[in-house]
């Protein structure tokens, strides 16, 4: 969130915004346990790509650059995975450098 412009976070956490803030933050979120060797496996079957529906009804789309993985918003804003397979009770965290925004 560090990235987003001055005052966006301020503003997102203002009751009046909590629709967008949780559309945001649900965007993030893809329903079941993806690690990252299964995101490998669908970036392979997909020729290079994978698109992921997100909790949101968004899509991302994740893709290889080097040995990073980077993930494209619908808007076309990038994120590289900073830390992966956080795994937990309920699924598993990776860590993104970027907040990525839906349409």
């Amino acid at each position: 969130f560090n990235k987003l412009p001055a005052g966006t976070v301020e503003t997102l956490v203002k009751p009046e915004n909590k629709a967008t803030l949780t559309k945001i933050l649900t965007y993030h979120v893809v329903a079941g346990k993806m690690g990252s060797k299964e995101i490998a496996a669908a970036i392979k079957a997909g020729g290079g790509k994978a698109t992921l529906t997100t909790v949101a009804g968004g899509t991302l789309t994740a893709m290889m650059q080097g040995k990073k993985l980077v993930l494209t918003d619908e808007k076309g804003g990038t994120s590289t995975v900073t830390i992966a397979d956080v795994n937990q009770s309920n699924g598993v965290i990776h860590v993104v450098d970027t907040v990525l925004m839906p349409n």
